[in-house]
């Protein structure tokens, strides 16, 4: 950053550093989406078509933002999603991702295909929160063993991402780069014996397409942990994994980088938490730049928000620092919207404090 510029004042600042630091297919693959990049730009686009209607004359002098999380005691209802390939933002990688979390007292999910492994990531911040999110492999058995790990190193859930049957969306800014990963991927090396040098398209080769609904009973017996879907977008999907008996549900389009055209995260939310009631916990990533964003999340019954972009922004600019300054801006963001809004607590927002348009 040059010595004249102002410090970063938001998670957009952050953005406009991340393109002057990376490589263009660094940048392009972190950045990107699917096909005409529709849903990526909607996703930031529908939380403006929804508004706050904030509520006056209410007692906020001990206005708060913790909550729980699948029982978990979190400091704000803001959760780090997993985002792939970390050291290709910054060479700390995941690891400085867990430790700012840690610092931030809120949940890190790691990726399948990280470039750190479980226990790594577990000895960066000992005793914090975690969840492993997980791709289910052809091969079950590295499936079973990166549940294994993630048991061992302590991690406190398993988010099976389910909008990924073993292909990728048709992301073309990778095309035009030719985009590689640079740096060890463990859960790769562990498939095919390759350290470094994938292309996203291989990594995903190697991902399962056959999986439904009943595999949730297989996946259940791998471990005792709770059990979260991520890539939920309808009440359909939302019934049937009530009926799986998940524990939560991400409702998300995978950052806009799967199937392009479908519905925004945040207008799919309300459609999933109708369906499910309280009997599932509900959050919901894609297009989240705010503290208000957080808060028309809470609206439309989320139990919490998810960021993955935001967090690489804060990475490559300034490693685990970068990280922490990004969480402290969107903390700082939700406690002023909920005191502006009327809300008390994270349990007083409702549908009514919101209105689409």
């Amino acid at each position: 950053m040059s010595a004249h510029r102002h410090p970063p004042l938001n998670v957009r600042d952050y953005e406009r550093i991340f393109e002057e630091t990376l490589d263009a297919g660094a940048f392009g693959y972190f950045s990107g989406g699917a096909d005409d990049e529709l849903t990526l730009r909607d996703n930031v686009e529908a939380f403006e078509r929804w508004k706050l209607r904030p509520r006056m004359l209410v007692d906020v002098s001990q206005a708060a933002i913790a909550t729980t999380v699948l029982g978990e005691p979190v400091s704000m209802p803001l959760l780090v999603s997993p985002t792939a390939f970390q050291r290709m933002a910054h060479p700390d990688g995941e690891p400085a991702t867990a430790r700012a979390a840690a610092a931030a007292e809120t949940i890190m999910c790691l990726s399948t295909i990280a470039t750190a492994s479980p226990a790594e990531v577990a000895e960066a911040a000992p005793g914090a929160p975690r969840w492993f999110q997980l791709y289910w492999f052809k091969d079950e058995g590295v499936t079973r063993a990166l549940v294994e790990q993630a048991v061992a190193a302590g991690f406190r859930a398993i988010v099976l991402t389910v909008d990924a049957p073993g292909t990728l969306g048709r992301r073309e800014r990778d095309l035009r780069t030719g985009f590689t990963v640079d740096a060890p991927i463990p859960a790769f090396d562990a498939a095919t014996g390759r350290a470094s040098g994938a292309t996203p398209a291989e990594v995903f080769s190697l991902i399962e397409s056959c999986l439904t609904w009943r595999d949730l009973e297989r996946l259940r017996g791998m471990s005792d942990l709770p059990l979260v879907v991520k890539g939920v977008l309808t009440r359909e999907d939302a019934h049937l994994a009530a009926d799986a008996g998940v524990d939560g549900i991400v409702v998300s389009n995978h950052g806009g980088r799967q199937l392009d055209s479908v519905l925004a995260g945040i207008d799919a939310l309300p459609e999933v938490v109708d369906e499910v009631g309280s009997e599932v916990e509900v959050f919901v990533d894609g297009g989240v730049r705010r503290g208000t964003d957080v808060l028309k999340a809470l609206a439309l019954g989320a139990r919490a928000a998810m960021i993955g972009r935001p967090v690489l922004w804060g990475l490559a600019a300034g490693g685990e620092q970068g990280v922490r300054d990004v969480l402290k801006m969107f903390r700082r963001e939700i406690e002023l919207a909920m005191v502006l809004a009327g809300c008390a607590d994270c349990g007083s927002v409702t549908r009514d404090h919101v209105q689409r348009v």
